[in-house]
């Protein structure tokens, strides 16, 4: 008989804080410090020529679509959790970065769906310079990494190989 591996839920519920908390605390010192739709002056440069800081809000999702859907995206963030939380509750996700990349995506949208809850909207702050590109917030940032993560591991990691 095989051992299951503990999961470490600690470590998870750690993780988790951290980028909600991460997400939480850059989009109130925006929110704090850069006026809202903020003239080029007003910005807050990063990197010149490559990204600034600005403050906009965004009632739907990815590059504003389905503005108003507020409680929609509510009951998914809902739905979405319980899956997260059952697939980890039940192995259904066996490779380590599998879980990682669930928790961090997770961790993610809770992000949003407190401001979505809060306010009615995201705030975003991230704004690409150098092409037309939407502004985008820490928590995308999150779950759009650990999601490209994901695929790329899937299709280039061999089953029975163990990748941590």
């Amino acid at each position: 008989m095989t051992q299951k591996k503990k999961q470490p839920v600690a470590a998870y519920a750690l993780v988790s804080a951290l980028v909600i908390a991460a997400d939480q605390a850059l989009k109130a010192w925006v929110c704090r410090h850069i006026p809202l739709y903020p003239s080029a002056a007003e910005q807050v440069r990063l990197l010149p020529g490559i990204v600034h800081l600005s403050h906009i809000r965004n009632a739907g999702v990815a590059f504003g679509l389905l503005q108003g859907g507020r409680w929609a995206f509510l009951a998914l963030l809902g739905v979405f959790a319980a899956l997260v939380i059952w697939a980890l509750a039940t192995g259904k996700l066996t490779k380590g970065w599998e879980r990682w990349c669930a928790v961090v995506v997770l961790a993610g949208a809770v992000g949003n769906g407190i401001d979505r809850a809060l306010n009615g909207y995201v705030v975003d702050m991230f704004e690409v310079e150098f092409m037309e590109f939407a502004v985008f917030n820490l928590a995308d940032i999150f779950i759009n990494v650990a999601c490209i993560l994901f695929v790329v591991l899937t299709l280039f990691s061999r089953d029975g190989e163990k990748m941590k």
